[in-house]
C-alpha cells in the first residue's frame, strides 16, 4: 500500500490506548477503556470502546448501555472529510461525519429525529481529550447529552 494519505495521518493523535470516562451533569456514568490502531496499512482506523456502568449510573444509561462500542474511520480524500461506521452493543448501527484538524475533533450525524454532534479538545501534551456530545431532534434545538474524558493510558 501506498503512503497514507497526509489527512489521515492526522488522526495519529487519536492512536493508542485510552482510559475513558463518561458523565452526565456531574454524575459519574461508566469508565472504561477505548483501543484505537490503524489497520489496513494506514487506510482505516478501527476505534474499539468498552466500559462498565456502576450500579447508580443514570437509568436512561443502565437501561440503554451502548458497550461495547466499535467504529470505522475512513477518509474522503477530495474533502479531506472522514467518515465514521459506529457499531455497539445494543445493535445500534450509525454512519457520522468527522473532522479532526488543529486539536478539534468533531463528529456529527443528521438523522430524522435524532441529531448529533460531538466535540473534542486534544490537550496541548496530546494525553487527554475532553469531549462533549449533544442532541437534538429537529437539528436546531440543541441540548448537552453527556461529557466523555479520554486519558492516554499508552
Amino acid at each position: 500500500m501506498r503512503e497514507p494519505h497526509p489527512a489521515l495521518q492526522r488522526l495519529n493523535a487519536l492512536v493508542g490506548e485510552w482510559e475513558i470516562w463518561a458523565t452526565v451533569g456531574d454524575t459519574p456514568t461508566a469508565g472504561g477503556r477505548s483501543v484505537v490502531e490503524w489497520m489496513e496499512g494506514g487506510a482505516f482506523l478501527l476505534q474499539r470502546t468498552d466500559a462498565e456502568l456502576p450500579e447508580d449510573a443514570p437509568p436512561e444509561w443502565l437501561a440503554n448501555s451502548p458497550f461495547p462500542v466499535s467504529a470505522i474511520i475512513g477518509l474522503d480524500d477530495a474533502s479531506e472529510e472522514f467518515t465514521m461506521l459506529y457499531a455497539d452493543g445494543r445493535g445500534v448501527h450509525r454512519v457520522y461525519r468527522m473532522t479532526f484538524a488543529d486539536g478539534v475533533w468533531r463528529i456529527w450525524r443528521e438523522a430524522p429525529g435524532f441529531n448529533q454532534r460531538f466535540t473534542g479538545a486534544l490537550s496541548a501534551d496530546g494525553a487527554s481529550i475532553t469531549c462533549s456530545w449533544e442532541m437534538s431532534q429537529d437539528g436546531t434545538s440543541w441540548q448537552h447529552d453527556f461529557d466523555l474524558e479520554y486519558r492516554k493510558a499508552k
